[in-house]
């Protein structure tokens, strides 16, 4: 596979107003998420900046290009096919890994672990899942869950449906799904020219149009969910601990 990870970065943000150029530890977010996807080392990173300003915030990062995209995209993804085919248009690149500009958190280890199930060549779309934490997390509104189950010690497992309820019913493991996609060319190119489906719309989740259109999604487990920003205490939350982590600089 010759992978490139692509983020998608927008100012408009309906809980976080400008969230992707909050200061964390003197730096936009963009930056800093920008800066863990180039320490994964799996190859070119690209913003798809909706904006001027996310442009040019991550201006002159080294490893880092910025595509600007048409601000009237509707969605991430689509944000993501813009950028790959204007950077790309020769195809070089067989997977993009679509990395959420606000997840400043991340592990650059854990952007590995996505491609994982399309290694095994039996799915068109990876993604991350980490093990519900309590009750708290479990019952979130803002935490997908996944109905996903492991076999034995594997790692990768078929994702039968997202929701923001509590699934699957029953005692058992809760799956947290990460935000972070690994897609197929083809599969992207395909899932952009999609409608949106009536359980993606329902549920608010864009990755039930995959699933309702026959894709597969494989999951990969990681040990646990980084912290997303969607809020202003998800903000606090993370400026509170970016100290802790360590640096990518």
């Amino acid at each position: 596979m010759q992978p490139i990870i692509v983020i998608p970065s927008r100012i408009a943000s309906t809980r976080l107003p400008r969230k992707a150029l909050a200061e964390i530890d003197g730096e936009p977010m963009i930056v800093h998420v920008a800066r863990r996807a180039v320490a994964a080392g799996l190859g070119p990173v690209l913003v798809a900046a909706g904006d001027e300003e996310i442009r040019d915030a991550v201006a002159g990062m080294a490893g880092v290009k910025a595509i600007l995209t048409d601000p009237a995209l509707p969605s991430g993804s689509d944000r993501v096919q813009a950028a790959i085919e204007a950077h790309d248009p020769q195809r070089r690149h067989d997977c993009v890994i679509n990395l959420q500009g606000d997840l400043p958190l991340v592990e650059p280890e854990t952007l590995q672990q996505a491609l994982r199930p399309l290694a095994e060549g039996r799915f068109d779309i990876g993604t991350l899942v980490a093990p519900v934490q309590g009750p708290e997390e479990r019952d979130a509104e803002s935490v997908v869950k996944v109905a996903c189950s492991f076999q034995s010690d594997d790692d990768v497992a078929r994702a039968l449906y997202f929701s923001r309820s509590v699934i699957p019913w029953g005692e058992g493991m809760y799956w947290h799904h990460v935000g972070v996609y690994a897609w197929r060319r083809e599969a992207l190119a395909r899932f952009v020219t999609l409608p949106p489906s009536g359980l993606e719309e329902r549920e608010k989740l864009e990755q039930l149009r995959a699933l309702e259109a026959g894709m597969t999604i494989g999951c990969a487990r990681i040990a646990t969910a980084p912290l997303g920003v969607d809020t202003p205490e998800d903000l606090a939350r993370v400026r509170a601990r970016v100290g802790e982590q360590p640096s990518c600089r």
